[in-house]
């Protein structure tokens, strides 16, 4: 963990760089959900609201993820700051992964030694240790032992145990996870059916509250579906399209690199499958079928959906299993594979070193039940663990930018807290860089029309989409009452999230620069961001950053990528910015379509492009920069993707 000898100072997450400022990453936006729900209560709000984010377009948001573990991380964030309490929580969610799992072993009939290296193997999993530094998934997990280990204690007789038991699998999905709800819930179930001969008494107490953790689970799903999906982005679910862009391929099961992205790593270890697969075998051989059925299938059945559309068999399951169309990231099942595999080498550990393998076919589980001596099983489980951690070593905590104590949020904090904050560059809803904000916002505690979640309402796209613009400097769409109707009087703006950010161009010159001209003056800045305000009467200020190369056409938002045919518009509205006194413009379209072309917000000409190209000369007055912005009224769609005129070549006059 190289990130540890940075713990007061930096995040242990993904290791992205910050420009300047706080790296973006899902560990912000979980430490925000996870703060909000302390700040919710103590300022006589709803603790499931978000009081900040997506305001005023939208009502408050649902917050589910304050759910459970709100309630760990309000005393932390008051006891240290943003940095020390992600951290020190990261570390206990990884602590309690593995002494959850020893518990549900050793309640399951396993010594302490092969229980204690199931529990490792569980807490250290390259899967579950790499979404936990950043998603919420890793550490909500770890309620899947823990509704086992209660599930196993009340098994007994104590109505508390199964109460616990079913209030930790019904919280995987209440706290938002529902996609790995859609894997536990069954996982679950099947455990505890095949747990039944072990009950000595009471099964029909048994059963019943396995019953109600199923149902709870059901029930928490089906209200997170109402309350939060329902009406947001993604109420359609996921194409098959995006999920294919995050699906695993088999050799990623064998790589403790990230081939491609976080969300499509699965390893699993070079040999710690190997030796789950013997302790399967084990356990078939001395009669414990049906927990080993359970387990087998909870290994491999994940394994197999987290290769996505990589093979034939996730489109069908996806149509017939209800909540799989939403996911985009196939992988999201894979704690549950996790657990599997941490039970399966527990019992190998145990059962391999005394099987009888002359008399394998005969032998039964009670006739193994003699545990090795002593000093022998300690020597097998010594080997096992250095064994483990050799194995399963992978680089998943390292050191990511914090800029903690922000000053120019500090100083937002104490001005007029009504007023409403744009942050710059604007990003959509479900775009990670806008965790960076709610990073910040715990700071200045102020209302935004901007936030970060997968599942916020339609209408915060289409506000996210008006505002776009500002990023290259264009105002010429953005109607002009839109930014008082939000109530925005005060704009941060982050220089250092133009760096490198696909999803923004670097054209943070051209932004600053219309912020000026539309009256916003900087009185606060720490680091990469800038407090500007229309309040603050300065002189005309100097952007923070470079200024382009006058040599080449500086697109803005608005365009497709560059696949070998030209840049063509993704929407009605698209802009480049040009040094000069004309541009000479190569286009076609695939489709017949009507292009106006304007000049720093005055129409010059219109076009009738097909599918051949012309040159279009676009003249731009006095020698300089210019804002060239080309407008559509339709914008034809092909293969579900809109694919408007193609920019192909340019020369600058």
């Amino acid at each position: 963990m190289p990130g540890i000898w940075h713990f007061g100072s930096q995040f242990l997450a993904g290791g992205a760089p910050g420009y300047g400022e706080a790296a973006p990453g899902d560990h912000l936006q979980t430490g925000y959900h996870l703060w909000l729900f302390g700040d919710q209560i103590e300022n006589g709000r709803y603790p499931w609201r978000d009081q900040y984010s997506f305001r005023p377009e939208s009502q408050p948001t649902v917050n589910p993820a304050a759910w459970p573990y709100g309630l760990v991380y309000w005393p932390l964030s008051h006891l240290f700051d943003a940095v020390v309490s992600w951290n020190l929580f990261l570390i206990g969610m990884f602590v309690a992964a593995g002494l959850l799992t020893f518990a549900w072993l050793r309640e399951v009939g396993l010594p302490r030694g092969p229980a204690l290296v199931g529990g490792l193997v569980f807490e250290i999993a390259p899967y579950r240790a790499v979404q936990s530094a950043g998603h919420l998934l890793g550490s909500i997990a770890v309620l899947l032992p823990l509704s086992l280990w209660a599930l196993e204690r009340g098994r007994r007789g104590n109505p508390l145990w199964l109460a616990l038991s079913a209030g930790a699998i019904a919280s995987i999905p209440l706290s938002g996870q529902v996609h790995l709800a859609i894997a536990t819930t069954p996982f679950y179930a099947a455990y505890a059916l095949a747990r039944i001969p072990a009950v000595s008494r009471r099964l029909s107490f048994y059963l019943a509250g396995a019953a109600v953790g199923v149902g709870l689970s059901i029930g928490a799903g089906i209200l997170i579906q109402k309350a939060v999906i329902e009406g947001s982005i993604n109420e359609q679910g996921r194409s098959l399209r995006e999920v294919s862009a995050y699906s695993a391929q088999w050799l990623d099961f064998f790589s403790r690199d990230q081939r491609h992205g976080s969300e499509s790593f699965v390893f699993l270890g070079w040999v710690t499958p190997w030796v789950a697969l013997a302790g399967l075998i084990a356990m078939v051989l001395v009669g414990r079928r049906l927990l080993a059925l359970v387990l087998g299938l909870g290994a491999l059945l994940p394994m197999l959906l987290a290769l996505g559309t990589n093979t034939f068999l996730y489109e069908p399951i996806r149509k017939l299993v209800p909540g799989l169309e939403y996911p985009r990231v196939p992988e999201r099942l894979m704690p549950v594979a996790c657990l599997a595999v941490a039970g399966l080498v527990g019992f190998a550990v145990f059962l391999l070193p005394q099987f009888d393998y002359r008399r394998a076919a005969r032998r039964t589980w009670t006739a193994t039940r003699s545990v090795p001596a002593g000093a022998a099983l300690t020597v097998v489980v010594a080997i096992a663990i250095v064994g483990v951690l050799a194995d399963l070593h992978v680089e998943a905590m390292k050191a990511t930018a914090a800029d903690t104590g922000n000053r120019a949020y500090q100083l937002l904090r104490s001005g007029a807290p009504e007023a409403r904050l744009l942050e710059v560059p604007v990003v959509e809803p479900d775009v990670h860089y806008g965790s960076v904000y709610e990073y910040y916002d715990r700071t200045a505690k102020r209302q935004r029309p901007g936030g970060y979640s997968t599942t916020a309402p339609v209408v915060t796209q289409l506000v996210a989409r008006k505002l776009a613009p500002i990023n290259c400097g264009d105002w010429t769409s953005l109607p002009g009452a839109l930014l008082n109707e939000l109530g925005v009087t005060q704009i941060a703006f982050h220089s250092g999230l133009f760096v490198l950010n696909p999803k923004v161009p670097r054209r943070g010159w051209f932004a600053w620069r219309a912020l000026q001209r539309h009256g916003y003056r900087a009185w606060a800045r720490d680091g990469a961001v800038w407090v500007l305000d229309r309040r603050h009467q300065r002189g005309i200020q100097r952007p923070p950053v470079p200024e382009p190369s006058r040599s080449d056409a500086q697109l803005c938002q608005g365009w497709h990528p560059n696949y070998g045919f030209g840049r063509a518009m993704s929407q009605s509205h698209a802009g480049l910015w040009a040094y000069g006194n004309v541009i000479r413009l190569l286009m076609r379209s695939d489709n017949p379509v009507t292009v106006h072309y304007s000049v720093d917000g005055k129409r010059r000409l219109t076009r009738h492009l097909r599918n051949r190209l012309v040159e279009v000369r676009v003249p731009l007055g006095e020698r300089g920069w210019h804002l060239v912005t080309l407008d559509s009224p339709v914008v034809p769609v092909k293969n579900g993707v809109r694919v408007g005129a193609r920019l192909v070549a340019y020369v600058l006059g």
